[in-house]
């Protein structure tokens, strides 16, 4: 499964990697925010986003928004520090389908994959 890393902080992605790993995930690609990320969209055709919300050049919400105007399938986890319950319906207005506060736990991102990937693919 290709799964694409959007997150500013190069030490996140490398947790997340390392996380993935472990569970068997080895295809993988990163972005340090979202204008990165829409430039990598269409040759690496990722099948899960973990998206962070705070970052530099496009956040996380305007990624999330931009992106689905073209992909309204592609399964989206907000992995984010931003824990109040209004954002989390912001985003999940936006599009994404689950959501992970920072910090977690491996188990607690293996879940969330599993939860997501099983209801997109129902």
């Amino acid at each position: 499964m290709r799964i694409l890393l959007i997150d500013d902080s190069k030490t996140m992605r490398n947790i997340q990697k390392s996380v993935l790993k472990q569970l068997g995930y080895t295809d993988l690609e990163e972005a340090c925010d979202g204008q990165d990320a829409l430039s990598k969209i269409d040759s690496f055709k990722p099948e899960l986003c973990l998206v962070d919300w705070n970052m530099p050049v496009m956040d996380g919400l305007t990624f999330v928004k931009k992106f689905r105007e073209s992909d309204k399938s592609t399964p989206l986890i907000m992995v984010t520090t931003e824990a109040e319950k209004s954002r989390v319906i912001e985003a999940i207005k936006a599009g994404v389908n689950n959501y992970v506060v920072k910090p977690f736990t491996p188990d607690l991102l293996s879940e969330r994959i599993s939860e997501t990937l099983a209801k997109c693919s129902a």
